[in-house]
């Protein structure tokens, strides 16, 4: 027999899987940069934003400012994380992180628009 904090906790975590089906997509479902960007990045970086460092956005001048502004460094980052950022090279094949790397630089250089 399960406890009632057992009974509640699976209950939330079945509300919010049925709730948002496609953030728990897996990422080897889908060759989409954009798309992998948007499951796997997204929730730390909206819009190439940062809502855990604001200074560590995905902007064109921030990525220069900390040596991110060529695809080699985006992707290195992405595969090893850094400081707050999680290592992706155990959750991205390696050519999603080079696309996911490339669509990031992509949209700096246009403004995340």
């Amino acid at each position: 027999m399960i406890s009632i904090k057992q009974f509640f906790t699976i209950l939330v975590l079945v509300l919010v899987l049925s709730a948002f089906p496609h953030q728990f997509t897996l990422a080897a479902e889908t060759n989409n940069p954009a798309k992998l960007f948007e499951i796997n990045c997204a929730g730390c970086h909206p819009r190439g934003g940062n809502i855990i460092r604001r200074g560590k956005n995905l902007s064109l001048r921030a990525l220069h400012r900390n040596k991110l502004d060529s695809l080699e460094a985006i992707e290195t980052l992405v595969a090893n994380g850094k400081n707050n950022m999680s290592a992706y090279k155990d959750r991205l094949t390696e050519k999603e992180i080079q696309d996911v790397s490339t669509y990031v630089l992509e949209q700096a250089k246009t403004g995340w628009k």
